[in-house]
């Protein structure tokens, strides 16, 4: 009898808590509907080619090819060049009967499509050829059908470099988002709990200044936590960086500020560490499936404007810019100005929070 009393009573009271009850039914649902559509993405890559100097049967054979798209170079530098702006996925040459291939290699799925559609191509071609000079019956078919050698160079990584180098810049984020937001939310939380908090309130300090003062406490373990994510990340995993790792660590301090302030505004919304560790799956995960870690193109046009209301998705960009392409702070200020708007609108936010907890 007293087990069930005690069970009655445990149901009562999780019955009046509206918004914990309804986290643990629409929670899951979402999640699954989430992993649904990132898992049923469309997997079709599209590839844009550079050619310089190749036969043009060879061209127009390639540009055939379902999701090839081939553009012609007369310079090779200028192929090049377009290679750098990402503008091509590869460069493809000729000369003295050999190709040479210079892929971007950022994302090995393109790199193996570009080698198959290359070396398929080219069998088509050579049997072609050879059907030719067959029926033209030349003795020389058979040596001219010879396979030509295939020089590739790669702009990132090597031959190695799979897809999990596209993947690490976004993870590293990822990372970082998630333990600030979840240690700096629930430390205030248990301030707020224990009643610290009230007893701040009750002091003449101002409600922005009790927000800064936690951002600036928490903000430093958060630089400190960042760096040591970011180091291992890169070098444990020897994930090469082509850009500066200082300007790695700045972009992820700042997504760390970002997850700190986020943090702290979901810990004035939740009643208890519980229903914080609820907010867990709402807010991260919604983070890592639309901050391209699977190409929000291939999700539809909802999906990527979706993915522009999140800080990850800007984090990931830059983050990837400067890891995969070498680009600096200056190429990337439209993702840092984006990253600095999350945190004004959030530290406003914050302040604002503090309304309910004190009337002044």
């Amino acid at each position: 009898m007293r087990t069930a009393a005690i069970a009655k009573k445990v149901l009562k009271e999780l019955f009046r808590d509206k918004r914990t009850l309804a986290m643990m039914f629409a929670a899951p649902v979402f999640i699954m509907w989430l992993m649904n559509l990132m898992f049923s993405a469309s997997t079709t890559v599209d590839v844009t080619l550079a050619a310089q100097d190749l036969p043009a049967a060879l061209v127009t054979r390639m540009n055939e090819t379902d999701h090839v798209t081939v553009e012609t170079y007369d310079d090779l530098k200028e192929a090049k060049k377009a290679l750098a702006d990402e503008k091509v996925d590869a460069v493809i040459s000729y000369k003295d009967g050999n190709y040479t291939v210079d892929y971007a290699n950022t994302d090995a799925s393109k790199t193996a499509f570009t080698r198959q559609v290359l070396r398929t191509s080219l069998v088509h071609e050579g049997t072609e050829s050879l059907m030719a000079r067959v029926k033209q019956a030349l003795p020389q078919a058979a040596f001219d059908t010879a396979s030509p050698e295939i020089k590739e160079t790669y702009q990132y990584g090597n031959e190695d470099t799979g897809f999990f180098a596209k993947m690490i810049p976004i993870l590293i984020g990822f990372v970082v988002f998630f333990f600030v937001f979840l240690i700096s939310g629930m430390a205030l939380l248990k301030e707020r709990t224990s009643g610290t908090l009230d007893r701040l309130l009750a002091t003449p300090v101002k409600r922005f200044e009790i927000v800064y003062g936690y951002m600036l406490s928490y903000g430093v373990i958060a630089v400190l936590q960042t760096a040591v994510v970011v180091l291992a990340a890169i070098w444990l995993l020897d994930i090469e960086v082509v850009g500066s790792l200082i300007n790695v660590i700045i972009v992820n301090v700042l997504l760390a500020l970002v997850a700190l302030a986020f943090g702290i505004l979901l810990s004035t919304l939740a009643k208890s560490e519980f229903q914080m560790m609820q907010f867990i799956p709402l807010v991260i995960m919604p983070q890592l499936f639309f901050s391209g870690i699977i190409p929000l193109e291939s999700m539809g046009s909802w999906a990527q404007t979706a993915g522009k209301f999140l800080p990850l998705t800007y984090s990931g960009e830059a983050i990837s810019q400067i890891i995969l392409y070498g680009h600096g702070l200056r190429d990337i200020l439209p993702q840092i100005g984006a990253l600095l708007l999350f945190l004004l609108v959030l530290t406003i936010l914050n302040i604002e929070g503090l309304r309910r907890y004190r009337k002044v």
